[in-house]
C-alpha cells in the first residue's frame, strides 16, 4: 500500500481533512444508525406485529454481524487495499440499507441489519487506517479528535433524529436517508482517498479466525439476552456465553502458537496497552451501560417524547464537542496520565447529579449534569486510545488496536446489559396491583403502570386508578433508576485507579514509523 509521508506540521492540512471528510461520513452513518434503529423498536412492534424480543434481533444482529468482521479487517485492509475495500463497505452498508427500507417482514429486516453489519463493522476500522497514514504519528491526537466527534455525537442525534423521521414520515427513512449518504460518500472516497497498492500479507490464520470470531458472536449474543431474560441462569444467557467463552479462552491458548496469530496477545506485555485496555474496559462498562439508560428516564419517568427526550440529552454531545479537540492537540503534546483523571474527575462530578433524580428532577440541573459529562467524554476515550496506539510498532497496531477495541465491544454489551437487568429487578421490587395483570398474565406493578401511563395517557382512561398510585409508581421508578445510577457511579470512580497509571510521562511516538513499515487496520468499535 502507497506509504503516505510523515507529517511534520502540527496543523491538519487540506489534505488531510480532506481525506477526514469521507472518513467521517462513513462514521456519521454507521454511528447514527445504530441509535437511530433504537428508537424504532417499538414502532417495528406494531408494523411487523412481533414481539419485543423479536425486534429486538435488528440490534442483536447487526452487533453480531460487527463482532464478525472486527478480527479479519487488518488482514483483508493489507490484502486488498484500504481504498477498496472502505469502498466495498460503503457499498454494502449502503445497499443493506435500501434493502431494509425495503422490508416486509421482521425476519428480511434482521436479515439485511446483518449485510448492513458486515459493511457499518469495517468502515470505522478502515478510516481510521486512512486517516492515520494520511496525518502522521505527530498528530494522531487530532486525527482521534475529527473521528471521535461523530462518535460522541452519534447516541446524542440518533434519537433526535429517528424521532423527527418517524414522526413525520415513517420508519422506512431511518433507512433511506443513508442512500443520498452513501452515494456521495463513495463518489467522494473514489475522488480523495490516495490510490490503493497493496502487497501480499502474511498467511491468513483461519483457526483462530475459527474460534474467535464465533467466540465473540455467541458470547456476546448471550449477553445480549440477559435483558430479556433477567437472569443468567437462562439457557439462552448462559449456554451461548459459556460455548463462546470458552471458544475465545481456546484462542487465547492458541495464539501463542502460531508466528502471525489472527490477534497477537503477546501485545499485552506493552504496559501503556495494557493499563489503557483496563481503564477503558472498566469504563465502558460503567458509562455506556448507564447512558442508556439516559433517554430511557425522560422517556419512562418524565414522560417525553423521543425526540424531546434526543434534545435532552443534546449538552452532553455539546461539552464533548468543546473539550474533543483541546483534548487531542493536549494527547499530541501532555502525557494523558496528567490529563485523563481530570476529565475522569468531571465525569464523575457529572453523573453524581443522576443519582439523585425523582420524578421533577429540575431539567436545568440534569442539562448541567450531561454537560459536565460530555467536558469529561471529550477528554478521556480518545485520549486513552491515541497513548495505547503511539507506544506500539507500526506493524504491531493493528493488533493492538483490536485488542483494545475487542474490550470495548463487550465493555459496551456486558454493560448495557448489566444495566438494564439491575434496573429491572428494582423496578420489579414496586407493589403489585391487586386484581391487575398484563397481556402475559403477570400481575402489573405501580411503577410498571406508572411508566405505561406515561409513554401511553390512554391506558389510565381505560383502567381508572386514584392518580396517589400512579404518583407513587412514578416515585419508585425514579427510585429505581437512581439505584441504577449509583452502581455506574461506583464503577466510574473504580476506574480512576488503572487511569492513575496511565503514563505521566511523555512516551516516544512509534506509531507509522517514517522508516517503511506499513501500518495495519486500528480498529475502532462504537
Amino acid at each position: 500500500m502507497t506509504q503516505q509521508s510523515v507529517a511534520t506540521s502540527d496543523k491538519l492540512d487540506a489534505a488531510v481533512l480532506k481525506v477526514a471528510g469521507v472518513v467521517v461520513l462513513g462514521a456519521i452513518m454507521s454511528i447514527l444508525d445504530v441509535t437511530v434503529v433504537s428508537v424504532a423498536l417499538p414502532t417495528f412492534q406494531s408494523e411487523f406485529d412481533a414481539s419485543y424480543a423479536r425486534v429486538a434481533w435488528t440490534m442483536t444482529a447487526y452487533t453480531l454481524a460487527l463482532a464478525t468482521v472486527i478480527p479479519l479487517s487488518g488482514w483483508a485492509a493489507d490484502r486488498f487495499g484500504t481504498k477498496r475495500l472502505y469502498m466495498v463497505a460503503l457499498a454494502l452498508f449502503t445497499i443493506g440499507s435500501g434493502l431494509c427500507a425495503m422490508a416486509d417482514t421482521i425476519g428480511e429486516l434482521i436479515g439485511y441489519r446483518v449485510l448492513q453489519g458486515l459493511g457499518g463493522g469495517m468502515l470505522m476500522p478502515l478510516g481510521m487506517t486512512i486517516m492515520t497514514r494520511a496525518a502522521g504519528p505527530h498528530r494522531i491526537g487530532r486525527l482521534m479528535a475529527v473521528l471521535g466527534i461523530p462518535m460522541l455525537l452519534g447516541p446524542i442525534g440518533g434519537p433526535i433524529l429517528g424521532g423527527w423521521l418517524i414522526d413525520t414520515a415513517s420508519w422506512h427513512w431511518i433507512f433511506l436517508i443513508n442512500l443520498p449518504i452513501g452515494v456521495i460518500a463513495l463518489i467522494y472516497a473514489q475522488f480523495a482517498l490516495p490510490k490503493d497498492a497493496p502487497e501480499p500479507s502474511e498467511s491468513f490464520d483461519f483457526v483462530g479466525m475459527l474460534m474467535l470470531s464465533p467466540g465473540l458472536a455467541l458470547f456476546l449474543y448471550g449477553v445480549s439476552s440477559l435483558p430479556e431474560a433477567g437472569t443468567f441462569t437462562e439457557a439462552k444467557v448462559w449456554a451461548p456465553m459459556l460455548v463462546g467463552g470458552a471458544l475465545v479462552v481456546a484462542f487465547v491458548r492458541y495464539s501463542f502458537r502460531p508466528r502471525h496469530p489472527l490477534l497477537d496477545l503477546r501485545l499485552f506485555r506493552n504496559r501503556s496497552l495494557t493499563i489503557a485496555s483496563v481503564t477503558m474496559f472498566v469504563f465502558i462498562i460503567a458509562f455506556m451501560g448507564a447512558g442508556l439508560l439516559f433517554p430511557s428516564y425522560f422517556l419512562q419517568v418524565r414522560g417525553e417524547t423521543t425526540l424531546t427526550a434526543g434534545l435532552l440529552m443534546a449538552p452532553q454531545g455539546i461539552g464533548a464537542m468543546i473539550t474533543m479537540p483541546i483534548a487531542g492537540t493536549l494527547a499530541d503534546r501532555v502525557p494523558i496520565g496528567r490529563t485523563v483523571p481530570f476529565a475522569l474527575g468531571l465525569i464523575i462530578v457529572g453523573f453524581f447529579g443522576f443519582t439523585q433524580v425523582d420524578p421533577q428532577t429540575s431539567y436545568w440541573l440534569l442539562g448541567g449534569s450531561l454537560f459536565v459529562m460530555g467536558l469529561g467524554m471529550g477528554g478521556t476515550m480518545m485520549p486513552i486510545m491515541t497513548s495505547a496506539l503511539r507506544t506500539l510498532q507500526a506493524q504491531e497496531v493493528a493488533c493492538g488496536s483490536t485488542l483494545v477495541n475487542i474490550l470495548q465491544q463487550i465493555g459496551g454489551s456486558v454493560g448495557a446489559a448489566v444495566m438494564s437487568v439491575i434496573l429491572t429487578n428494582e423496578l420489579n421490587g414496586s407493589r403489585q396491583i391487586p386484581g391487575m395483570v398484563d397481556e402475559s398474565g403477570k400481575p402489573v406493578t405501580e411503577a410498571g403502570l406508572a411508566i405505561a401511563s406515561q409513554q401511553r395517557p390512554e391506558l389510565l382512561q381505560q383502567m381508572p386508578v386514584d392518580p396517589s398510585l400512579i404518583e407513587r409508581g412514578l416515585d419508585f421508578a425514579a427510585k429505581s433508576f437512581a439505584s441504577t445510577f449509583w452502581v455506574a457511579f461506583a464503577l466510574v470512580v473504580l476506574t480512576l485507579i488503572p487511569a492513575f497509571l496511565l503514563p505521566r510521562r511523555r512516551q516516544p511516538a512509534q506509531l507509522g514509523d517514517p522508516r517503511g513499515e506499513q501500518l495495519k487496520t486500528p480498529v475502532v468499535i462504537h
